[in-house]
């Protein structure tokens, strides 16, 4: 009998010990978004007057219909994540297009949300499926000979993301004859092929799956935004790593919006003004900054 009781005791203290280690063991959590923050910043928003709007065929458009329809994602854990708990999506870009809904609608919640990819972010304003896009959309040449865009609201530059422990990979010279992933219909297949012309590449259809193949060792690397990478770095700790420095060109993001709509005017003014109001760092620091550690907010970039 003792000899069983003795056993039950010591067994116990094992068991609590590797649980101790298993819960020790956990990657840190994500930094979560202040969410009280964020709803208080929203619903202090600028509302449009009358005359603003009725001054925009689009910004009109929107009023009659009582919803801003957005294209954008909810898997962008800086800039545009879904919370299940309250249905909130909260992030840089969720909190631009939802100020966007309250300065024309007076309502920061009358929005509705198409999901897009980098391959079908024109195709949902050429058919009219929704108003305008928010979704780290960068400003090209090509992007403009289809749809256009308001902005720039923020600039980037492209990163290199390996998995965490990678020491083969360093920076941009040692992606030749490396499997590279990147999106399809992004800038990345262009960046690298001035960039990286002897890497390998994989495009893939959205930024999920071009991560998974990195970690399941499909891919050497992954190229994209840098603020898509830190967005992944943060959401996933310890999974991930940043090669080298950002490299290329400027990546200016913008609203995409109908092709020679006069939204263009319209977005660029409330741009404007929430900048000038100080509601745009304040967004950007509750989004990112504080998630990311960096204090101070950015300068935003002048509209065109």
């Amino acid at each position: 009998m003792k000899s069983n009781k003795l056993f039950s005791v010591v067994l116990a203290f094992v068991l609590l010990i590797s649980a101790f280690a298993v819960v020790s063991a956990q990657d840190p959590e994500a930094v979560a978004i202040n969410k009280a923050d964020f709803d208080a910043l929203l619903s202090a928003g600028p509302v449009a007057d009358d005359a603003a709007i009725a001054a925009s065929a689009w910004a009109s458009a929107v009023k009659e219909a009582g919803i801003l329809r957005v294209g954008g994602t909810r898997t962008s854990f800086l800039f545009s994540q879904l919370d299940e708990t309250d249905n909130g999506i909260r992030g840089f870009d969720a909190g631009l297009y939802q100020l966007l809904a309250r300065y024309i609608l007076g309502d920061e919640s009358k929005y509705e949300l198409t999901q897009v990819t980098s391959s079908t972010r024109e195709s949902v304003l050429t058919s009219g499926q929704v108003d305008a896009v928010f979704a780290t959309y960068s400003i090209t040449p090509s992007r403009q000979e289809v749809i256009s865009f308001a902005g720039p609201y923020y600039t980037s530059q492209q990163a290199i993301l390996v998995k965490n422990g990678n020491t083969e990979i360093n920076g941009i010279d040692d992606l030749a004859d490396k499997i590279v992933a990147t999106q399809a219909g992004s800038t990345g297949p262009a960046i690298l092929e001035e960039f990286a012309p002897d890497a390998i590449v994989q495009e893939f259809e959205d930024d999920i799956q071009a991560r998974t193949a990195v970690e399941q060792g499909r891919a050497d690397a992954y190229v994209t935004d840098y603020t898509l990478i830190l967005n992944s770095i943060v959401k996933n700790p310890g999974a991930y790593a940043i090669a080298g420095d950002v490299f290329g060109p400027i990546d200016p993001y913008g609203i995409g919006l109908p092709k020679d709509s006069d939204g263009v005017a319209f977005v660029n003014d409330f741009l404007k003004l929430i900048e000038e109001d100080g509601t745009w760092a304040k967004l950007w620091q509750i989004s990112l900054g504080d998630r990311t550690g960096i204090d101070t907010a950015p300068e935003a970039p002048a509209i065109d």
